[in-house]
């Protein structure tokens, strides 16, 4: 359920392409679990993110309908890539076709299987941007796969760390997913690679910048 602040906010910023509206609309008449799907203020600011850093290599982990990572590619530079990963072997048709006949979608690479079998396989890495949206229970995993390939200066964002506030309150819920979410939280806190804030946008975004 919205509220007015939020038809406020999305009346105020940038519309939503035509072409993802019409995704986000499928993604809801024909999905479980379609809050998955980012939506209009997200993907705005997915777009935005890329504009601003002006990242050359792109890796998402968790494409689900393929939403995030039309966002992500939309303000891709020319010669600049985007590879998005996806577990469910299902989906792999449907983001083939979709990124085929998608504005950017040029600019993706498609793999299918788990991230923490991918990433490894990966090469050169040397990832300017990183968007993390897969098993909630790996993060933490993703994140030690991962620094190692980003270099000092690149970005790391991290959906659902808030998880319907769930991570405050550990002792209540014990469920592995906020469990995982809960450890990463702790661990990009205090890491010393990292610059970290978390954003109370919906279900919460963490933004790190590696360092060093």
């Amino acid at each position: 359920m919205t509220t007015l602040r939020d038809d406020y906010i999305l009346e105020h910023i940038s519309p939503e392409p035509i072409h993802l509206q019409q995704l986000y609309r499928h993604t809801h008449l024909t999905c479980l679990y379609p809050r998955m799907c980012s939506g209009h203020l997200q993907g705005r600011l997915l777009a935005m993110i890329v504009a601003m850093i002006r990242p050359r290599r792109v890796l998402e982990l968790g494409a689900f309908t393929g939403y995030s990572a039309l966002c992500l590619a939309e303000n891709l530079a020319d010669g600049a890539e985007l590879h998005t990963i996806e577990i469910d072997d299902e989906m792999a048709d449907r983001l083939t076709r979709l990124f085929a006949s998608s504005p950017g979608g040029d600019k993706i690479t498609l793999h299918i299987g788990d991230a923490r079998h991918i990433i490894p396989q990966l090469h050169p890495g040397n990832w300017d941007l990183v968007y993390i949206d897969a098993n909630k229970r790996d993060y933490t995993t993703y994140l030690q796969l991962l620094l190692p390939q980003i270099p000092p200066g690149g970005f790391i964002l991290a959906d659902n760390t808030l998880w319907d506030d769930k991570v405050v309150d550990t002792a209540t819920h014990r469920d592995p997913q906020t469990l995982g979410l809960a450890s990463f939280n702790d661990l990009v806190a205090r890491h010393p690679r990292l610059d970290t804030v978390i954003l109370p946008l919906r279900d919460g975004l963490t933004l790190m910048r590696v360092k060093c």
